[in-house]
C-alpha cells in the first residue's frame, strides 16, 4: 500500500491503511524511476493525474513503475522522459471490502400513535453494510477535497438522517406499536433503500441494514410483559387468582408473624376454593360441558375429553 523508491533505497512514502480507512490518498510527491508500486489485498490502487483517473490497479501484489505501469499510464506528464525529471501524480489506495458498522439512536424517537398523545418513545440498535462500488462518483464528491477518509466519516452521515427515516418506516410497517420486532425485516428494508439512495452519489451502496432490537421506556415495557402475560394465561380471572396466590407465597402480604401467616394460608384456601368451583361450575342454561377441565385444570373448550389429562367432561 504505498510506493517505494529504490533509488534512494528507501521509502519514498509509507502510510499504514488501515482497516477503518476507506480511502487514502498518496499525493504531490515525484515518482522516479525505479519505483514500485505495492498493493495489499482487498485494496485497489487509482492513478489520477489533474483528478482523470489513467489506471486502476486491482490485484495484489508488487508492481514496477517502469516496466509494468507506464504501459497504462502513457497520459501522465513525464513517461516521454524516462523519469529523469520525475514526475508527479496522486494514487488513491481504496479499501475494496464490505464495512459492518453498528448504530444506535442516541436519543428516544417519538413515534406517533394512537395509544399514546404524546407519541411512543422507542429506542433501536442495530447494524448497516455498506462498500464502494463507483470510484468516479468517489473522486468527483468525496476524493477530490479529501485525502482520507474513514468509516467513521460514512456512519456520522447515516446517524444524521437515521431518526427519520426510522420515524418514517416504524409509522409506515409498524402494525403493532408495541411488537415492533415482528416487523423489523420491513422496516429495515425499507430504511436500507432510502440509505441506498443518500449515499449513492459518493460512490457507496449501502449492502445491507438490520434493526436488532426496539427498546421501550422502562414503565411501557412492564405493560408490554404484562399483557403477554394475560395472553400466555388465556384468562383475566385466572391470571388475577394466580398472581394473588404468587404474591402469599413471596410472603408480600401486610403485615407480620402469625397474624399475617395465619390471614394469607386463609386468602389461600378460599382462593383455591373459588377456582375449583369454576372450574366445575356447569353452565345450567344450555347444559354446556365446564369451562375446565376437573381433573387437571386444562382449559377446555367445546372438546368432550380434557386435551391434557384425557378426562371425560359430562
Amino acid at each position: 500500500m504505498g510506493l517505494f523508491n529504490k533509488q534512494f533505497a528507501n521509502v519514498v512514502e509509507w502510510e499504514e491503511f488501515r482497516d477503518d480507512m476507506i480511502f487514502w490518498k498518496w499525493s504531490n510527491k515525484e515518482i522516479k524511476k525505479g519505483s514500485k508500486l505495492i498493493i495489499r489485498p482487498g485494496q485497489d490502487a487509482i492513478f489520477l493525474n489533474g483528478g482523470k483517473i489513467e489506471g486502476i490497479f486491482k490485484d495484489e501484489g508488487e508492481y514496477d513503475i517502469e516496466s509494468q505501469i507506464i504501459p497504462f499510464l502513457s497520459t501522465l506528464k513525464g513517461f516521454k522522459f524516462g523519469f529523469n525529471t520525475g514526475m508527479r501524480a496522486e494514487v488513491l489506495f481504496v479499501n475494496t471490502k464490505e464495512f459492518t458498522v453498528k448504530w444506535g439512536t442516541k436519543n428516544a424517537i417519538n413515534i406517533p400513535t394512537p395509544q399514546l398523545p404524546g407519541g411512543m418513545p422507542i429506542r433501536a440498535n442495530g447494524t448497516f453494510n455498506f462498500k464502494v462500488n463507483d470510484y468516479i462518483a468517489l473522486i468527483d464528491k468525496i476524493a477530490g477535497v479529501k485525502n482520507i477518509y474513514l468509516v467513521e466519516d460514512v456512519k456520522l452521515r447515516i446517524t444524521s438522517i437515521l431518526d427519520q427515516l426510522l420515524m418514517k418506516w416504524i409509522s409506515k410497517e409498524g402494525k403493532d406499536m408495541f411488537n415492533l420486532q415482528a416487523n423489523a425485516f420491513e422496516i429495515s428494508k425499507g430504511i436500507k433503500e432510502d440509505l441506498d439512495m443518500q449515499i449513492i452519489d459518493s460512490g457507496m451502496t449501502i449492502t445491507g441494514f438490520n434493526v436488532m432490537s426496539f427498546n421501550y421506556p422502562e414503565e411501557i415495557q412492564e405493560m408490554i410483559n404484562k399483557n403477554a402475560s394475560h395472553s400466555m394465561i388465556g384468562d383475566l380471572n385466572r391470571y388475577q387468582q394466580v398472581s394473588m396466590v404468587d404474591g402469599i407465597s413471596s410472603g408480600k402480604v401486610k403485615g407480620g408473624g402469625a397474624a399475617s401467616d395465619m390471614a394469607g394460608m386463609m386468602m389461600g384456601m378460599n382462593i383455591a376454593k373459588e377456582m375449583m368451583e369454576n372450574m366445575n361450575k356447569p353452565n345450567k342454561e344450555n347444559n354446556a360441558k365446564p369451562n375446565f377441565c376437573p381433573n387437571c385444570g386444562q382449559k377446555t373448550g367445546e372438546a368432550n375429553f380434557c386435551p391434557n389429562c384425557g378426562q371425560k367432561l359430562v
